[in-house]
């Protein structure tokens, strides 16, 4: 997860495709380290089914509805 991150994020190519972080943990520690790594959102996955749909419904309904990302021309 953060080793990715970084790499993503230190390629001039890639560093513009939004990195969301989805993780079990919500320790302080990873939650600076992936924002201080320049991800795009930290989120700490739900334990309970339902919720975890729900929030990925959530995620892609703001990443793929509402954002407003660079075309592939652009990039």
């Amino acid at each position: 997860g953060k080793e990715v991150l970084a790499k993503i994020k230190n390629d001039d190519v890639l560093k513009v495709i939004p990195v969301v972080m989805l993780t079990t943990s919500d320790s302080e520690r990873d939650i600076m380290d992936s924002y201080q790594n320049h991800a795009n959102c930290y989120i700490t996955k739900p334990v309970d089914f339902q919720k975890f749909i729900d929030v990925i419904q959530t995620v892609k309904n703001f990443w793929i509805n509402i954002v407003q990302l660079p075309t592939a021309n652009e990039i």
